[in-house]
Parts: structure tokens; sequence; C-alpha cells
């Protein structure tokens, strides 16, 4: 299938989709709209975007169709700005917040590589914010309440925030005039500032097209992986020339933020297993519940309560081997499903 490529199987495929639909929950109260957008683009996009001279080590190689070039997207954002730019917009139309979990493909070196925590096609759960300058402060705020309440949500406690900007280095790579990074550098620090969090300044490891917030877990080893980031944009706005209609009826520039809570979806899973030591909690869990019978006379009882369970929205197995129950009940264990339903002559009276 290719190095760096993860094949889903069912009970991981349980996981991602209880992740996913925890999130989007959350995202719909939050005033999210939700987009889908296509794995490949027009060369042309990629050199707007800044990606083709900033990025291409990260990029695959162009394909061509009908003599225009193409390549596989390394991110989401140009995309979400092509939404943007379908419809004219006012200062009353913002902040427009777009959520898509978006799958990317990014030419890792096969040396990189690590299991499900750096591959080259994953997806991220990836959100653009066009703002307007006065709404900049209170959207970056609710993008570091969002991530605090989602890591909480899973349980992690050790988790590290990372300030990156542009510091001193001042090279090619990275785009805009020094006032806005300036600008966009104190919006960040005084949103975590405001929530009390402690943070590591960074220097040198901005986005080239500005400022981020890293959002790292250890692990339980002791290893760090970055999953969430907030950015500020104010690069891609000037490239693709985003406008909006002020209140003054003069055309102005939105801001654009960059935010990630999971991250890597296969990341996240992958961090998400070490922390639970596969024992993930009910609500995640891929069985939630093991029906076990103690005799084989009790299978249609037990069969007519995983029906039931079933129904009424549980994941659920019913282990219909014709063995003892220790040997039932130690497999359910080795599998570390949270509830064991067992069932014998009493329970079927």
């Amino acid at each position: 299938y290719g190095k760096g490529l993860v094949l889903w199987h069912p009970k991981g495929g349980i996981i991602r989709m209880e992740m996913e639909n925890f999130l989007k929950a959350e995202l719909a109260k939050s005033g999210y709209s939700f987009v889908y957008t296509p794995h490949i683009a027009k060369r042309e996009l990629w050199q707007i975007s800044g990606h083709e001279q900033n990025y291409a080590d990260g990029m695959y190689a162009p394909t061509t169709i009908e003599d225009e070039e193409y390549r596989l997207k390394p991110m989401n954002c140009p995309f979400h700005i092509g939404i943007y730019k379908a419809s004219p917009r006012s200062y009353r139309d913002l902040p427009q917040r777009y959520s898509e979990m978006g799958t990317v493909y990014r030419a890792e070196l096969s040396g990189t590589l690590s299991g499900l925590m750096r591959v080259r096609g994953f997806t991220v759960d990836d959100a653009h914010l066009f703002v307007r300058p006065d709404q900049l402060s209170a959207e970056v705020t609710d993008c570091l309440n969002f991530a605090l309440m989602v890591f909480e949500t899973f349980g992690f406690d050790k988790v590290k925030f990372e300030l990156s900007v542009r510091g001193d280095d001042k090279a090619d790579k990275y785009l805009g005039e020094d006032a806005d990074w300036e600008h966009a550098e104190a919006k960040l620090a005084e949103a975590l500032n405001s929530k009390n969090i402690e943070y590591e300044r960074i220097e040198g490891e901005a986005a080239f097209y500005g400022p981020k917030i890293d959002i790292k877990i250890e692990d339980v080893i002791g290893r760090t992986w970055q999953l969430g980031t907030i950015q500020i944009d104010f690069n891609l706005p000037e490239r693709f020339g985003l406008e909006y209609k002020g209140e003054d009826n003069e055309v102005h520039r939105p801001f654009m933020i960059h935010r990630a809570l999971f991250g890597s979806v296969e990341r996240f899973f992958g961090v998400l297993i070490e922390h639970f030591a596969g024992a993930f909690p009910f609500w995640l869990s891929p069985v939630q519940i093991s029906v076990l019978a103690i005799t084989d006379r009790i299978n249609d009882y037990a069969t007519k309560i995983t029906d039931e369970l079933r129904q009424a929205g549980f994941r659920v197995e019913f282990d219909e081997r014709s063995d003892k129950i220790g040997a039932k009940i130690r497999e359910a264990t080795i599998q570390k499903v949270p509830l064991m339903l067992i069932l014998g002559d009493k329970e079927l009276e």
C-alpha cells in the first residue's frame, strides 16, 4: 500500500468515528460550518499560496492532466479560501468558520516515519476562520478554550503550550510586514496569558505565513508529540485578495486563523492508545459490552439481549464459543472490554 499510509481496521474505525462525532457536535454548537474539498488542485493554486516556494520538499511531484499540472494537497487552507471567495462578504458576515476532516498528503522521508505518529497520508480536523481585526482576540481565545475542552475530555493532563514566532529570524521564508508579525504574536500571547497558561516562546519556528500556538502532549514514555495548533495568518488573505466590505462601506482585508485540535487524527489516535494502554473509556471503547453465556442453552436468550442492547445504541458482542465461562471472561479481559454481561439460568428466569 505504501509506507506511511494507514489502513483503519474496524475497531480503530469505531474509535475514530466516536472522536469525529464528538468533535463535530461541539463544532456545530460553536457556530462552525462543515465543508468538503478535493484531494488535488492545480499547481497554480500552490504557487499563489506560497507552498510551492516554501513547502516544496513536503509535497508530492506534480502530475499532468490534459496539459495542466496538479499536485496532491499538503494542506486544506487554499480550498477554504476558495469557499470564502465564492461570495461577496460584508462585515456582518464575519466571522466565517469552516471545518473539515480533510485528508492531506506529505512527502515525508521514510526514515522519519513512525507508526501512526508520523505518516504520509493523514486527516486533519482542520478549521479556518475568517475574521475582522476587532474579532481576532475573541476568536483566538475561543479556539484556545475549545482546545482545552477537547484535551480535558480525552483525559490528557500533560499538555504543553508553545508560542512559535519568527523572532529575530527574518529570512525570506517568512512572508509579510514586521508590524503584522508583531501584532499577530501579541494577540496569541494575549490569549495564552488571559487563560493563565504557561507557555514556552520558540524563536524561529513560526509558519511561513504567521505565528502560532502549538499544543503538545507527552506520551507514556515521555515523548512529546504536537497535536493541536492555532495560527494567525495575514499573508494568505493578502496573496489571494480576500476582502469584506466594512461598516464604512470601504473594502477591508480579513485575518485568517488556522486551527486544528486533534491535529492529525492518526497521531491523536496513536497517543490515545498509549494513554489508555488500550483500555478505552466506555464511550470510546470499540466493544462496550461483551455478552457471555454460561451454557449453550442460554444462547437464544443471550442473542436476544445482545440484539436489544445493539438497538439501544450500544456496541456489543456475544461470545458464542462453546467454551468454559472462565475462558470467555479471560478473553474479554484481554480485549479490555469495559463491561461483561454474564448470563446463566438465573438470569434467564
